[in-house]
């Protein structure tokens, strides 16, 4: 693999991803700083994170764990911004812009995942 993880779509749209939903829970309740915005901070980051991590390992194996890894904590915002919806936090055209590229960056992982598998 030439370049860097920095290079790849996927990672820069985590990253866009990673800032908005920051931004998003900045609005909600005071009460869940150690709750549901805790955790949603905590599982987008991860999303970035594993995809640089991956692409560091030495492996095609190990790149395809970390993607894999990458794909779960996406799946997790998912479900924490439909709760997040569900209790009425932020505003929904942001939840909706970020469940637009949760989407996005699923089906990207997705494909780079049978890429590497093939």
């Amino acid at each position: 693999m030439a370049g860097s993880f920095r290079d790849l779509i996927v990672w820069q749209k985590a990253v866009e991803l990673s800032l908005g939903i920051y931004k998003l829970t900045a609005s909600f309740p005071q009460s869940e700083q150690f709750g549901l915005t805790n955790q949603l901070r905590r599982a987008l980051v991860s999303i970035a994170s594993n995809i640089a991590e991956g692409y560091g390992r030495s492996t095609k194996g190990e790149y395809l764990l970390f993607l894999g890894h990458a794909r779960g904590s996406n799946c997790e915002v998912q479900t924490q911004l439909v709760i997040a919806g569900g209790l009425g936090f932020g505003s929904e055209p942001k939840r909706q812009a970020a469940e637009g590229l949760c989407d996005e960056i699923g089906r990207m992982l997705v494909v780079m995942m049978k890429r590497l598998r093939a």
